[in-house]
């Protein structure tokens, strides 16, 4: 999963990079995309790592990936906005500690990305009249006929400011335009930047959508903090009177709104939290720890993280009865930890 932060030049997006990762994006390399892992955090890991003293732990993790700044007069944004073709969720950081105001920087966001957009569909479009001119196979016909209405069609929404909507293509349509990864399409969140002092984040809720969630962060505060031991943190923020910004939120937001969720895997050799998609099957559960379990599964044997904490041993858990066997359907619920019997 690739969370790809974008912003303009000055917003604090690469300060936003190294909150979140740890890693300083590197100014040489501005121009480039550049991407570092953040662990999810995770509470239940420790009191599970407590029952089963593992030989290894292991947290999922975020791709956080930074983006070149984009320049306000629109500029070469279109090439910038490119390195965020792959990423599956977009945070659009938003200056306010410069006097930016957040709703022109939302809707200048959207335009750019329109624009973008605009140029990747009208190319497509431009190439395919080209090849449907030549004697083509029927197969082939069809396939780029159906591409090409499709494009037109969001060509079309783009122009009167519109983004691209999957949920209103029928499936051969979103087949045959998936690969473009349009930016309009993509889920998002807003990340307004603070300055040090602010001490009100409420304000800015009221921007929140909910498609488009809005929170408040002083970034570059959050990275001074970071540094500091835990007592002189609270005792700086306790004489300044301002609020503090748990990263922890952050990331859980950020897997939260992307369409994320964790499952367990737990034993003697390793504890390990996995990431996978909401409304999951088991199969694909299967399918993150290994492709051939996909092919060799048989079942999977379900218990919740919660009991298991709570009644001390799998032992106590199936003795209790709250352990289950699943098929490769079962959707797979938040906090599960899973053994995945397979054939050998």
């Amino acid at each position: 999963m690739k969370i790809g932060l974008v912003g303009y030049k000055g917003s604090g997006k690469s300060t936003l990079f190294e909150w979140l990762t740890g890693n300083k994006a590197d100014p040489a390399l501005a121009h480039l995309s550049q991407s570092a892992m953040a662990a999810i955090p995770e509470a239940r890991l420790q009191p599970l790592c407590d029952l089963y003293k593992p030989k290894k732990v292991t947290q999922a993790a975020l791709e956080i990936v930074d983006t070149p700044g984009l320049s306000r007069d629109q500029i070469g944004n279109s090439s910038c906005l490119g390195h965020l073709r792959e990423a599956d969720y977009l945070v659009c950081v938003v200056p306010v500690f410069d006097g930016s105001d957040v709703q022109e920087e939302m809707d200048a966001f959207v335009e750019d990305m329109i624009l973008a957009d605009l140029e990747i569909a009208a190319n497509r479009i431009e190439k395919i009249s080209e090849q449907m001119k030549r004697h083509l196979p029927k197969d082939d016909l069809d396939k780029l006929t159906l591409e090409f209405e499709t494009l037109q069609l969001i060509q079309q929404g783009l122009e009167k400011g519109q983004p691209v909507l999957a949920d209103e293509m029928n499936d051969n349509q979103y087949k045959a335009t998936r690969s473009f990864r349009f930016l309009t399409e993509k889920n998002r969140m807003i990340l307004v930047n603070t300055g040090d002092d602010e001490t009100d984040h409420k304000q800015y809720e009221k921007y929140s959508t909910a498609k488009v969630p809005v929170v408040a962060v002083s970034v570059g505060l959050e990275v001074e903090l970071a540094k500091m031991e835990p007592q002189e943190r609270t005792d700086f923020l306790s004489e300044m009177g301002i609020p503090s910004t748990d990263r922890d939120k952050i990331m859980r937001i950020l897997m939260d709104n992307s369409g994320q969720m964790v499952f367990l895997t737990a034993g003697d050799k390793e504890v390990r939290t996995w990431l996978m998609r909401k409304n999951g099957t088991a199969l694909e559960a299967a399918g993150c720890i290994h492709t051939d379990f996909i092919k060799k599964f048989i079942r999977a044997e379900i218990m919740r993280c919660d009991d298991l904490i709570r009644l001390g041993s799998e032992r106590e858990v199936k003795a209790a009865g709250l352990n289950r066997r699943e098929h490769k359907e079962y959707i797979v619920q938040e906090g599960d930890v899973i053994l995945f019997h397979i054939s050998q």
